[in-house]
């Protein structure tokens, strides 16, 4: 395992507010204390090369566990390993093998051409210059960075500074990437490359990637397995199959009608010359009804539409735990 965490706990104390006359002076020097539990007992293994989706609503923990993971952060109690480190115990040898983008920060230099940014970074990580060479034209090939590379940071867009942000994480070819909301208001274009870039990393390179994200896109495209939390635990740990089977117990065919055709039994919408049937896959499977609706209306086309995994992930934090 690369990343393994067993019962990992991270709780904040900060004094309790006096109110009234000296109200502030009382509380500088009181010795009572509130405290607030961000992550509860938290359990992670990944394998190296995964890419898992790590999920959850605002507050949930996520990026308190992600600041554990990366050292910012030292656990209450629980036990966390990264690449056979202790994060928070040796931070300089886990902050060489770890890259982080965290969608509204930036570790490129504000007033210096993106350029001299991945300068000095190949500089702070030590990297040698054939090496640094060597990445930087494969990232300006596969990011597209190629136009803008002589630009100050503070004249990028957004789409362009994420961009970079990506590159100057993996010039010194960390074995574990750790993403926090990447596509966080781009357009498709820019989340598009982004994607493919995260996924050629992945594949090709081998690194174990962590993604924190709201846009279930992200996730649908890039992962197979997720991990939900939710007031600091774990809901959920596994395939996204597996948790749509779970939760979506009916699917739906969609035809489109060469010729007019009455309602049809399972019709649920209607547009034009396309019809949505609603099944149970426990009731008849998929060939079964493609067959029967085939043999007796004249279909051009058709396709069945895939579960949707925001939904059953909003369905998750509403309910407050897994089926």
């Amino acid at each position: 395992m690369i990343i393994r965490a067993a019962g990992l706990t991270k709780e904040f104390r900060r004094p309790r507010r006096k109110e009234g006359r000296f109200g502030g002076l009382r509380t500088l020097l009181t010795r009572e204390y509130t405290t607030t539990r961000a992550v509860g007992g938290v359990d992670l293994a990944l394998e190296e090369g995964e890419l898992v989706g790590f999920l959850g609503p605002n507050g949930a923990g996520k990026s308190t566990t992600i600041k554990m993971l990366t050292g910012i952060l030292v656990p209450t109690s629980g036990t966390v390993e990264v690449a056979g480190l202790v994060p928070w115990r040796q931070r300089e040898r886990n902050a060489r093998q770890i890259g982080v983008v965290f969608g509204q920060r930036s570790q490129l230099w504000w007033d210096l051409p993106l350029i001299d940014s991945f300068r000095l970074v190949g500089k702070i990580y030590e990297v040698p210059d054939p090496l640094l060479r060597k990445n930087l034209d494969l990232f300006v090939d596969l990011l597209d960075l190629g136009s803008f590379l002589d630009t100050p940071v503070r004249s990028l867009s957004l789409g362009q500074r994420m961009r970079g942000d990506l590159a100057a994480a993996m010039i010194y070819e960390p074995r574990i990437l750790y993403l926090d909301e990447p596509t966080v208001g781009l357009d498709v274009v820019a989340k598009q490359r982004i994607r493919s870039f995260i996924a050629e990393l992945n594949r090709d390179k081998g690194v174990t990637v962590v993604l924190t994200t709201h846009d279930m896109d992200d996730v649908e495209e890039l992962c197979r397995r997720v991990v939900i939390i939710d007031k600091g635990r774990t809901l959920y740990d596994g395939e996204i199959k597996a948790l749509k089977d779970a939760y979506v117990t009916h699917r739906e065919l969609v035809l489109h009608l060469a010729s007019a055709a009455g309602p049809m039994e399972r019709e649920v919408r209607r547009e034009g010359d396309r019809v949505w049937l609603r099944f149970d896959p426990a009731e008849i499977s998929a060939s079964k009804l493609i067959r029967e609706v085939t043999e007796r209306y004249d279909v051009s086309d058709l396709s069945l539409a895939e579960p949707d995994l925001e939904g059953v992930i909003r369905e998750i934090y509403a309910v407050g735990e897994v089926a």
